[in-house]
């Protein structure tokens, strides 16, 4: 696989990896009082392909995750791939981290008020707009040392 495919793998299954890592955040007392016939309160409803497509799927993403970081120290050893892109890739998969695991903090079912969803909101936001920014501005330095070595 070429550098960019790799990559691509490596950034969208970031996310649904630690989703599945992750697991439901539903608490104990939660988890009862459905048992019981409560209906749960949810930021967003959990969207499932129920447990055994849940753990297709988030096996697929690991598997997927872990072949992409494989295939780019390949590269990276073969010298291959620039070792500065890890100065992109690592913001960028730290960023997938956090999406996975907002997404299960804003899925977990509750009665009443899901406070943690408001907090994600509040202060995970921020964190993956700096996340982001890093991997863009690592972007920009690399192409702009591109331009100075090549006489341009």
């Amino acid at each position: 696989m070429t550098f960019p495919v790799t990559a691509l793998v490596l950034v969208l299954c970031t996310p649904v990896a630690s989703w599945w890592l992750i697991g439901d955040l539903t608490n104990d007392e939660a988890r009862q009082l459905a048992a019981e016939g409560a209906d749960l309160d949810y930021a967003i409803r959990p969207v499932s392909l129920g447990p055994a497509g849940d753990r297709i799927f988030g096996a697929l993403a690991c598997v997927g995750a872990i072949a992409a970081v494989a295939g780019l120290v390949w590269a990276m050893s073969r010298h291959r791939l620039d070792p500065r892109w890890w100065r992109v890739l690592l913001p960028l998969v730290a960023a997938g981290v956090l999406v996975g695991f907002a997404w299960r903090v804003l899925t977990a079912g509750g009665i009443g008020a899901n406070i943690g969803a408001g907090l994600m909101i509040m202060a995970g936001g921020p964190v993956l707009a700096v996340m982001l920014t890093v991997a863009a501005v690592a972007t920009l330095r690399m192409r702009r040392s591109r331009r100075v070595g090549c006489g341009g």
